[in-house]
């Protein structure tokens, strides 16, 4: 497909510091596109730009708690007047808790919704109005194949993954009239370091996960499609299905 669409003048990446949205960083900026890196530790975000600048790409990183709801439509107003234009959102960050609804505390539950729901939405809000005025704009939410189809012991994790969904399918909908693509990217496994955390007690052969490179590079597609295509609803499984 020849890429003949205006090239998006910045993107802002959330969860940049690592797994898909590293990927997704490294790939946009190969692209020629500015990103904004969004993820809590400065450290990893630093180390994610001089990656990108050794390869001859634009960085600027912004460590900011997304889980801090109250505090976060600030943050993102701050990032937006440093960056400027962000015509991409990549709506990355998350994470998840295995265990039974049955026992999970209201903290537990509150702390996934906040992020992996939440969060996405005021991202969302904070980019919208200048995608408005620029009637150009595409918002990736990366969902999951867990906002389609239920796992036992990640109830709150699907919760958030289906409402996630509704968010994005409803936001299509509503902005679609001022030029704005929504797109629902939901993978299934991904070998990123989500595994790692103390609040996944599982263990599966990540060797047949899928890659973050692989979803970058879709995402990357998703975004440089011309402006008369979307991709509003997409799929992607590991060859070996569901773990």
């Amino acid at each position: 497909m020849s890429f003949d669409a205006q090239i998006p003048q910045g993107a802002l990446i959330t969860g940049a510091s690592r797994g898909i949205g590293k990927a997704v960083a490294l790939t946009l900026a190969q692209q020629g596109i500015p990103v904004a890196l969004v993820a809590r530790s400065h450290p990893d975000l630093v180390a994610v730009q001089t990656e990108i600048k050794a390869l001859g790409g634009r960085a600027k990183v912004y460590p900011i708690d997304l889980s801090e709801l109250s505090a976060l439509p600030q943050r993102l107003q701050s990032l937006l007047a440093d960056f400027g234009s962000c015509d991409v959102l990549v709506n990355n960050a998350g994470m998840a808790y295995v265990g039974p609804l049955a026992t999970l505390s209201l903290s537990d539950w509150q702390r996934v919704i906040d992020l992996n729901l939440t969060a996405a939405f005021l991202c969302a809000q904070a980019v919208l109005p200048g995608m408005r005025q620029r009637r150009f704009g595409t918002i990736v939410n990366v969902v999951s194949i867990a906002g389609k189809r239920a796992f036992p012991d990640w109830g709150v994790y699907c919760a958030s993954k289906f409402g996630l969904m509704g968010f994005s399918q409803a936001l299509a909908e509503e902005e679609r009239q001022h030029g704005i693509r929504v797109t629902s990217l939901c993978p299934g496994a991904v070998n990123t370091p989500i595994w790692d955390t103390d609040t996944v007690t599982v263990s599966f052969d990540r060797s047949k996960m899928l890659s973050a490179a692989w979803v970058a590079d879709l995402i990357a597609y998703i975004v440089r499609l011309p402006m008369g295509a979307v991709v509003e609803d997409l799929t992607l499984m590991p060859t070996g299905g569901a773990f």
